[in-house]
């Protein structure tokens, strides 16, 4: 059985490859469900979608870095963007460009932080158990038999 490191260039490479397919399919599940689902429901997901996209952009930048890291990370710039709102600068800024409430949002709301926080856990634990089984996953010779059985 061979093993990738985590640090080796082939692993990174992958990892980023990773990351970089999973925000793409995460910005399009956003864009979905923010033309569709309307309400607390909507909002929710929205939300969860949007923390899964930074923790993905965290990992793609820096795919040394730990899952708990990038968890970290990720909560924190989304707790900031959140705090951000209560200023008021998102919510003008939208407003003179509404793609800009997509990013920064346009107003506080304390529920969203239990959400980011919820689906930032989840990324690390996906991203965790992916990683692990990545970097430990036996490769087969080409052309190799398989092993016989002794009964």
């Amino acid at each position: 059985m061979t093993t990738d490191s985590p640090s080796s260039p082939r692993a990174r490479r992958r990892r980023r490859i990773g990351c970089a397919a999973a925000a793409a399919g995460v910005i399009g599940a956003g864009l979905f469900v923010h033309g569709l689902a309307e309400g607390p429901a909507g909002d929710i997901a929205g939300d969860a979608l949007y923390a899964v996209l930074i923790y993905a952009l965290i990992a793609c930048a820096l795919p040394r870095a730990r899952s708990g890291a990038i968890a970290v990370s990720a909560a924190l710039v989304c707790a900031a963007v959140e705090f951000a709102q209560l200023t008021g600068i998102p919510h003008a800024l939208g407003q003179a460009f509404p793609p800009v409430h997509l990013v920064l949002g346009s107003g506080f709301d304390p529920r969203d932080l239990v959400v980011y926080v919820c689906a930032v856990a989840v990324a690390a634990a996906l991203d965790a158990g992916v990683r692990s089984r990545w970097t430990a996953r036996p490769e087969k010779a080409e052309g190799a038999l398989p092993e016989e059985s002794a009964f």
